[in-house]
């Protein structure tokens, strides 16, 4: 047999054992899910790997320093102080109560959004969370039920801080807020805006009350913290604080262009 006919011998038996090169699919290439079969096992490898995505996580932080400093307070706070009193919280309240108190400070949360829905023209949003204002207090007794949620009238938030936004005012830098957690100037300035809209609108005589019942305060703070759900130390990373930093300031930009 001559070598070219062997040649050609060995390649018609080698295809016919296995499907040629050009019939293997993206999936079986790697190529369409690239790191569905990426895996870490030491932790050094894991620290590298984030390491090297580090400067997509960058955000204008001038204040890095201090912000670092409040965000560790935050962390050691929330550990020793707010989480254990939202345990105690949850131990001492029934749950229907504590559904009626969130519900309660939800509906509150109504009337900036209201506001800032028109300031931004969002009309529609306006009427709608304007709609679900009045049902929540007049059919939910003040707020402590949600019939507007089984009327199909959502819970939506706008905020002043997105007003601002709206108008093109940029977010400037990065700031941690005490307690409160990640933010950035512009954002804190629609804070305490709203914070004293609420005081001026004094929805169902709230503001009155509160005045004259500090601890409504701590309970609203109780609340806020029973209802957010997240955790220092739950993305498990040495760039927890560059995370946080990136995921607030993208989800910001999201509301605003919505």
């Amino acid at each position: 047999m001559t070598k070219p006919v062997l040649i050609a011998f060995i390649l018609s038996v080698s295809a016919s054992l296995s499907p040629p090169l050009w019939a293997e699919t993206l999936e079986d290439a790697g190529f369409k899910t690239p790191l569905k079969q990426l895996e870490f096992t030491p932790a050094l490898e894991q620290y590298q790997f984030e390491r090297s995505n580090f400067a997509a996580l960058q955000v204008h932080d001038p204040l890095e320093l201090v912000n670092r400093h409040l965000y560790h307070f935050n962390y050691k706070f929330d550990q020793y102080v707010f989480l254990p009193s939202v345990r105690a919280y949850r131990y001492v309240t029934p749950k229907p109560v504590r559904t009626g108190v969130s519900n309660f400070f939800s509906n509150l949360g109504q009337v900036p959004t209201s506001a800032n829905s028109l300031l931004q023209g969002k009309f529609k949003r306006a009427m709608h969370s304007t709609a679900r204002l009045l049902f929540n207090t007049i059919l939910g007794v003040g707020g402590l039920w949600d019939p507007a949620s089984k009327m199909g009238l959502v819970k939506v938030k706008e905020d002043f801080g997105q007003t601002l936004g709206v108008y093109g005012l940029p977010e400037g830098p990065y700031l941690v807020l005490p307690f409160l957690g990640p933010s950035n100037l512009r954002d804190t300035t629609g804070l305490v805006t709203d914070f004293f809209g609420d005081r001026e609108v004094n929805l169902i005589n709230y503001a009155e009350i509160s005045r004259r019942n500090p601890e409504l305060y701590g309970l609203q703070i109780i609340d806020m913290r029973y209802t957010t759900e997240l955790r220092y130390g739950q993305l498990n990373s040495p760039f927890e604080y560059e995370k946080i930093r990136y995921i607030y300031t993208k989800a910001r930009q999201l509301q605003i262009n919505e």
